[in-house]
């Protein structure tokens, strides 16, 4: 198998442990804040990458540390801000939101390096803004401030993505992922300590379990996978294939939190899939390989 094709094995795979992790978060946090929650899930994350990586870390160099602390203020701005959108909203919509990432991407990319993507990419785009339109906007025509905060996020995961692109096309990130998880680390940290509600030894086994899922799975294992994937997919690819992310998010949310699959989450989330296929087919090739059987 190629590596590219492992690669986006590897990826869909990891969107199965982010759609879940909305829910466990949501769980995890109870009444709790989300900035210990964070800090905690980062701190692991750093821990158990530094043991893996350990090769690297023992070899890591200025500039690697300088490309990781770049890496991480989008990474951490979006983690931060979705977490605080799946506090105030539903973890199945919010899964769903989060998956605007696939639209804003071409959108900045466009904007910051006047480079265009391709048509499929702006048509599966739309569609994605459709499906969004349809599971967010209420009958008053109004957004909540859970859903605001989740599209926020996803701004931030976009420029995360542009950014590791850009990376990844000059050097190896692997020596730059331990970096940017203590970078992610320390941010949080500083955000806990101005945190006046923030509690940092909460006693619910709930927690902590959330903390070790989303530090092990949708931290270490995502994003790891995703930086490295990044050096033979573009961001808008695997911008979209994140939107496997959302279906997962809302059959994990009907299952753990027994949230309702309206018609509208349903039917929006379909479009938002839909968005994904299209996105990935070759229609090129496909009309090419047709054409020359018809021929």
């Amino acid at each position: 198998m190629e590596r590219k094709n492992l690669l986006l094995i590897l990826l869909i795979f990891g969107t199965a442990f982010w759609g879940i992790s909305f829910s466990v978060t949501k769980l995890a946090m109870g009444t709790e804040t989300p900035s210990t929650f964070l800090f905690y899930r980062f701190l692991l994350a750093t821990l158990v990458l530094s043991v893996i990586f350990w090769k690297h870390l023992v070899k890591t160099k200025l500039n690697d540390i300088k490309t990781g602390a770049i890496l991480a203020v989008p990474l951490f701005l979006g983690i931060h801000l979705q977490t605080l959108g799946i506090k105030a909203t539903h973890a199945s919509q919010c899964a769903f939101i989060a998956g605007m990432t696939v639209v804003i991407v071409p959108l900045l990319k466009l904007l910051l390096y006047r480079k265009a993507a391709a048509s499929k990419i702006w048509i599966a785009s739309i569609i994605a803004l459709s499906g969004l339109f349809i599971i967010s906007i209420n009958g008053q025509f109004k957004i909540s401030t859970g859903d605001l905060y989740t599209l926020a996020g996803a701004f931030g995961f976009a420029v995360y993505l542009i950014v590791v692109e850009k990376q990844a096309a000059i050097k190896n990130l692997v020596p730059t992922i331990i970096p940017m998880f203590a970078t992610c680390t320390v941010l949080t940290f500083g955000l806990a300590l101005t945190d006046e509600a923030a509690n940092w030894v909460p006693t619910a086994n709930t927690f902590w379990i959330g903390v070790i899922y989303c530090a092990l799975f949708s931290t270490a294992y995502m994003y790891s996978i995703s930086n490295i994937a990044q050096k033979y997919i573009s961001a808008e690819r695997v911008a979209v294939i994140y939107l496997f992310e959302p279906v997962f998010g809302a059959l994990a949310a009907y299952f753990i939190l027994s949230e309702n699959l309206s018609w509208r989450l349903l039917l929006g989330g379909g479009m938002i899939f839909l968005a994904t296929i299209i996105s990935e087919v070759n229609f090129k090739g496909s009309f090419k390989k047709k054409h020359r059987l018809v021929g």
